[in-house]
């Protein structure tokens, strides 16, 4: 099979609407001239589109014309780098698939340790946060929960007793090493963080170990959250208000 007809079985198994890039379609660096040149072709004939340098999208068409890829996936190929998870989709635009705001945001909050993430492309347009420490795969959801956590008095409209159920039941849903890691790396963020996760989790299982952020706390400090104790009971302990 030549090397056009490869590039346009995959292209063709990938699903309308979703992004891809060169990677996506295990392009060998020999085959890239090739490559480039059937990927042209096929845009010239309206079957795949560019979002912008080596991000394309194979069009969905509906009866009011060609669908555009939505937010998420059109970012989706920002967030790696080489085939790696370096970043991952926070703030507000989270916060609403979270079920937390209705609101939507203008400009999207894209976090990252290493890499300034910045997107504009059309209405979509994203910024870049730095990440309290390096994303992974494997961690890129615990931070998104201690997002939540650190910017909780931010979220506009937020129901925080319904907010509270929800965090709990995504800490309920994590298994004993990721509860372990989210503490580790909550250690990282600010104070009021460790302090709402302690009581989240206290709230959860009194045997659940959280001396690791009792002891990074000052006892002095209070935490002003807008929490009270019918919401999370466990809140007087670990000085939230």
């Amino acid at each position: 099979m030549n090397i056009a007809k490869k590039i346009e079985k995959k292209i063709n198994n990938i699903e309308i609407g979703d992004t891809f890039t060169y990677r996506d379609l295990a392009i060998k660096k020999e085959e890239y001239s090739a490559a480039t040149k059937t990927i042209e072709r096929l845009i010239k004939k309206g079957i795949i589109k560019r979002i912008s340098t080596g991000i394309f999208y194979k069009p969905k068409q509906s009866i009011f014309g060609e669908l555009k890829p939505d937010e998420e996936k059109i970012i989706s190929p920002y967030l790696f780098k080489n085939g790696k998870r370096i970043a991952y989709i926070t703030g507000l635009l989270l916060y609403n698939k979270m079920g937390l705001t209705t609101q939507i945001p203008k400009e999207i909050s894209i976090a990252s340790n290493k890499k300034r993430i910045y997107i504009s492309k059309g209405n979509i347009k994203a910024s870049s946060v730095k990440s309290y420490v390096e994303v992974t795969d494997e961690n890129y959801k615990l931070l998104e929960l201690l997002d939540t956590l650190k910017d909780f008095n931010k979220i506009p409209d937020l129901d925080k007793k319904s907010a509270v159920i929800i965090l709990t039941d995504k800490i309920l849903a994590l298994n004993k090493k990721q509860r372990k890691e989210l503490i580790e790396i909550a250690l990282e963020y600010p104070p009021r963080v460790r302090a709402f996760l302690g009581a989240l989790l206290e709230n959860i299982d009194q045997k659940i170990n959280t001396k690791s952020l009792d002891d990074s706390l000052n006892p002095l400090s209070e935490y002003r959250l807008g929490i009270t104790k019918e919401i999370l009971p466990t809140v007087e302990k670990w000085k939230i208000k």
